[in-house]
């Protein structure tokens, strides 16, 4: 397996989108400025979102030409944000997202959210993921997202999760995106009618900022539709993820037919 570059030559993005204005949300746009100034990365604008008017970010860094602060809760912007997206031309910086740790599975809820409005007469539930991906940390939280993790020590701070580890001093030999892929087929094999995975998978394009791309979240959309689309019971193995970390949640779709609520213990309604 060959284990991708963390951090290549400088990036060309649009927007970025910075989920938290507290001490990650403010690291991460002084990292983004900071890169920009050296011609490390290019970008159009920073949008911090915070629903404190006053968060630290603001207070801190201050609005500037390339830089806005949006008051708002993350879902609700996000929700906003996402209903007029499109994907980049071949030709054109994508627009990205930079996730805070401390987020709930923000890309899934909102998945869960389209997927409610999109078919409002079947049922849409959200279950715990099945089966194993052999992390040493696993751990399922009561909303039913699983986060998983290759590391059973304490990762530095900002690790951009180069190919040599630094917490173990050798060659990285995992990538969480190849897990997931593996656990959906699984349970495909199993029977299972998984759809996907939808993976949100950050990079690092800017030293110790982790991004994801808005066009990954539309792929995500576009593969719990095909989902759906087919009418029949189906689920969509979603995951926000970065080499060594992740958080995997399922959707699970009724039948069109269907209008009862998904017969899974532990289904939720999680909207």
């Amino acid at each position: 397996m060959r284990l991708p570059d963390p951090i290549g030559d400088a990036v060309v993005m649009r927007d970025v989108i910075v989920i938290g204005g507290g001490c990650y949300g403010t690291f991460y746009a002084r990292q983004l400025a900071k890169a920009k100034d050296k011609g490390r990365a290019a970008y159009h604008r920073v949008i911090v979102v915070d629903r404190d008017a006053r968060c630290r970010a603001k207070a801190e860094l201050g609005e500037a030409l390339d830089r806005t602060f949006v008051t708002r809760e993350w879902g609700a912007y996000l929700a906003e944000y996402l209903s007029g997206a499109e994907r980049a031309r071949r030709d054109e910086a994508r627009d990205y997202v930079v996730p805070s740790p401390l987020m709930p599975h923000l890309m899934f809820e909102w998945l869960v959210a389209r997927a409610r409005a999109r078919w409002p007469a079947r049922a849409v539930g959200v279950e715990r993921v099945p089966g194993e991906l052999s992390t040493p940390y696993d751990r399922t939280a009561a909303d039913h997202t699983r986060y998983v993790s290759f590391a059973d020590w304490i990762c530095p701070t900002h690790c951009i999760e180069p190919a040599i580890c630094p917490a173990i001093g050798g060659r990285r030999a995992w990538e969480m995106g190849d897990a997931v892929r593996a656990l959906a087929e699984r349970l495909r094999a199993a029977g299972e009618p998984v759809f996907g995975p939808a993976l949100f998978v950050c990079r690092h394009h800017v030293f110790g900022v982790g991004t994801f791309s808005v066009d990954a979240i539309l792929e995500g959309d576009e593969i719990a539709q095909a989902a759906g689309d087919s009418g029949e019971p189906a689920a969509v193995l979603v995951g926000t993820i970065s080499s060594c970390h992740g958080a995997v949640s399922m959707l699970r779709l009724g039948a069109l037919s269907d209008l009862s609520c998904p017969s899974s213990e532990g289904a939720t309604d999680h909207g």
